[in-house]
C-alpha cells in the first residue's frame, strides 16, 4: 500500500488496513446485542400476557363462583378445581402461542420469498415456544386456581 501511494519509508500512513476478523467480531457483536434485546422483550411481553391471562382467569372464577361452590357441595375435591382452572388457564395461552407461532410462520414466509434467503423458524424452538406457553398458563393461573379450589361451597353458592 506504501508502494502504491508513493510513500517513502520516513512518511507517516494515509491509509488505513481493514481486516476482515474485525468486521466479523463487530457484526458478531450486533448479533448478540439483538439476540438480548430480543430475549428482553420476549421476557417482558410474557409477563404482561401472564397479568392479562390472570385477570381474565379471576374474572372467570368470580362468574362462576356459584358452580364452583355446587360442584364442591356434591364432593369435587379441591385438587380437581384446581387441575380444572390451570387446565383452562393454559389451554388459553396454548391458543395465544399457536396464533403466534402461525404469524411467525408467515412472516418468515415473507422474509424467505423477500430476501432470497432461508429465514425459519426450527421444529424446537416451536415445542420450547408452546412449553412456555404451557408453563406461563399454569403461572398465571395458579393463584386464581387456588382460589378457586379453596371457596367454601355454602357461601360460594349463596354468593350471586
Amino acid at each position: 500500500m506504501r508502494a502504491i501511494r508513493r510513500l517513502s519509508p520516513t512518511q507517516e500512513e494515509n491509509f488505513a488496513l481493514n481486516d476482515i476478523n474485525d468486521f466479523s467480531k463487530v457484526i458478531g457483536d450486533i448479533f448478540v446485542n439483538v439476540n438480548i434485546g430480543g430475549w428482553a422483550i420476549a421476557t417482558l411481553s410474557l409477563i404482561v400476557g401472564m397479568f392479562g391471562v390472570a385477570n381474565i382467569m379471576f374474572v372467570t372464577v368470580r362468574e362462576r363462583t356459584s358452580q364452583i361452590g355446587l360442584k364442591k357441595a356434591i364432593g369435587a375435591k379441591s385438587g380437581v378445581i384446581l387441575t380444572e382452572f390451570l387446565l383452562e388457564s393454559s389451554f388459553l395461552c396454548i391458543i395465544g402461542g399457536v396464533i403466534g407461532l402461525s404469524l411467525v410462520f408467515i412472516l418468515t414466509q415473507i422474509l424467505t420469498n423477500a430476501l432470497n434467503f432461508p429465514v425459519f423458524i426450527s421444529s424446537s424452538n416451536m415445542f420450547l415456544a408452546i412449553g412456555i406457553c404451557i408453563l406461563v398458563g399454569v403461572i398465571a393461573g395458579f393463584v386464581p386456581a387456588r382460589q378457586a379450589a379453596k371457596m367454601d361451597p355454602v357461601v360460594a353458592i349463596r354468593s350471586k
